[in-house]
């Protein structure tokens, strides 16, 4: 009997998946490609739930005789494998700037074999990118949104995150997509916390404010955040944090290595800042990992030794000792404009160790772009600022010209109207 090959990511299971096996069961035996972790990635679509999950459901759909498990987006090896020379898929893919170029090497492919591709209609009204959009935070426990970090950096390896302080940057970071590239997590930055409070940025704020906020920004998303946790504390005190952060779903702690009152780092040697000895921090480090109850979440080690002044080696010295004290990552800081000191040190960081995760934060050598990061090396670029910056320009503007010009009828065209307001936050219910 004829073979009949059916792609998919099959993370969300409804009618219209029902209706294209159903359909691709009438021209013959359904063999079923279930795209990997890593194949979901290439379309920036990780799925909430795993491929065993997924493979699972599909198995045992009563129209399919076998599934594959598909290890890239296009599957091109996967449909040679299944003997298919037919292939179902549905019509929403001639049009998506993502999966177009996928139909197009498919088509290319059966074109060459004398096959045919079978594009059914597809129930536009309900997909499962509709459903992850409208639904996303209500299909997310805190458990399974703190898994997400690591499942990205084992499948994806580059993610791209951006700093989000109340629950509406959340939903933009979530939601806004260019050209095929998304925000792959959320950064709950110390600063920009202190800052929306109204309060300095010298740990003043309580850490059970801050998880309060952050709570909240997770009642409307889905994404996996990092939290910002200055100096930690005291190491005893760190052990709650972690215990905390980890309940509430947060994927990762990342902690300096400086000691005394904090100061903001990029304000570098012109105050005084004191970096931690080895062996203490790296104590804070043993402490929090024995603190934590899941092999998922993670802790991350920020080095300060370019801000005070010191060199790379000494840099490099210090993550051999918090990796080896069981840090699960490395955010390596600078405050130079040219970058050229974070290069180097990834460089020769990767020399030595291709697997523990390097973290980046580019606000002073901003002009270096996230792609020669991750060429570099880095795994996590971190835009930790700069929605906050953004929204006190823009408020500070308006302000201003309210008052400038007796009106607001002249700010109307820098704001959202109320309807796109409206309709903006509906679609994220």
């Amino acid at each position: 009997m004829e073979k009949v090959f059916v792609s998919g990511v099959w993370d969300y299971f409804y009618d219209a998946h029902a209706n294209i096996l159903r359909e691709a069961a009438e021209y013959g035996d359904v063999v079923v490609g279930v795209l990997t972790d890593d194949a979901c990635i290439e379309i920036n679509d990780l799925p909430h739930f795993p491929y065993k999950h997924r493979e699972s459901v599909i198995k045992s759909n009563k129209y399919v005789k076998e599934t594959i498990p598909q290890n890239t987006a296009v599957g091109i090896e996967e449909l040679k494998k299944s003997g298919a020379k037919i292939v179902i898929h549905g019509d929403n893919w001639r049009n998506d700037q993502v999966l177009k170029p996928i139909r197009d090497e498919i088509l290319n492919y059966l074109n060459s074999i004398g096959g045919e591709l079978i594009e059914i209609p597809y129930s536009y009204d309900l997909s499962s990118l509709c459903i992850k959009e409208n639904t996303s935070s209500k299909n997310v426990t805190s458990s399974t949104r703190l898994r997400f970090l690591r499942r990205l950096l084992s499948s994806k390896k580059h993610l791209r995150f951006v700093e989000v302080h109340n629950p509406i940057s959340g939903i933009i970071v979530e939601r806004e997509r260019i050209n095929g590239k998304i925000f792959d997590g959320m950064w709950s930055s110390s600063l920009t916390d202190s800052t929306s409070n109204g309060k300095p940025d010298i740990e003043v704020l309580e850490s059970s404010s801050r998880l309060n906020s952050i709570d909240k920004i997770f009642s409307v998303t889905s994404l996996p955040l990092i939290y910002d946790g200055d100096t930690g504390g005291k190491p005893e005190h760190f052990q709650f944090l972690v215990k905390d952060a980890e309940r509430i779903g947060i994927s990762a702690v990342i902690i300096e290595d400086k000691c005394g009152l904090k100061k903001n780092s990029l304000l570098g040697t012109e105050v005084h800042q004191e970096q931690d000895s080895i062996e203490n921090f790296s104590y804070k480090i043993r402490m929090g990992k024995e603190a934590q109850t899941t092999k998922e979440f993670m802790i991350i080690a920020r080095i300060e030794s370019l801000i005070l002044g010191k060199d790379i080696e000494d840099a490099l010295e210090r993550s051999d000792a918090y990796i080896n004290a069981g840090a699960d990552g490395v955010m390596i800081h600078s405050k130079d404009k040219d970058g050229k000191d974070i290069l180097k040190f990834i460089e020769i960081f990767r020399k030595k160790d291709k697997i523990t995760p390097i973290i980046v934060v580019p606000t002073t050598y901003n002009h270096i772009t996230d792609t020669e990061l991750f060429n570099t090396g880095a795994n996590i670029v971190i835009h930790a600022n700069h929605l906050l910056r953004a929204s006190m320009y823009a408020m500070k503007k308006t302000a201003n010209s309210i008052l400038f010009n007796d009106r607001s009828k002249d700010t109307e065209k820098e704001c959202f109207s109320v309807k796109e307001i409206l309709n903006y936050i509906i679609g994220t219910v």
